[in-house]
């Protein structure tokens, strides 16, 4: 099992900008799916992005043209750039990291939308 850690979570104003960054260092990483999903006070959790090893990208409707997910393999990292965030961004974003029928889950980083 890797050892996922996220960062970058913090307060940003409607409109603003954040960056979150989730590590997973691992000789396999090139070969893993990394996911993005949030999960706000009472509701379920949700995946809101999602890069596989050949990079291709999977968003939910309600980020596109929003969020933005790329990964740097050779930093072991994946990234989420929010741009023009809103308050229903809100929640505590959680990194995924899959492997075949293995995967892991990091901490949780908390985003807070408000002016």
């Amino acid at each position: 099992q890797v050892q996922v850690v996220e960062s970058g979570g913090g307060l940003a104003p409607p409109g603003g900008s954040l960056r979150l960054s989730c590590r997973a260092a691992s000789p396999y990483f090139n070969m893993f799916t990394m996911a993005w999903y949030r999960q706000a006070p009472g509701l379920q959790r949700d995946m809101v992005a999602q890069i596989t090893a050949r990079r291709t990208t999977t968003y939910a409707d309600s980020v596109k043209g929003r969020f933005t997910i790329s990964r740097d393999n050779a930093k072991y990292t994946a990234y989420l750039q929010l741009d023009s965030l809103k308050p229903e961004d809100t929640a505590v974003y959680y990194c995924k990291v899959t492997l075949r029928e293995s995967y892991s889950w990091g901490q949780g980083t908390q985003v807070t939308v408000s002016s």
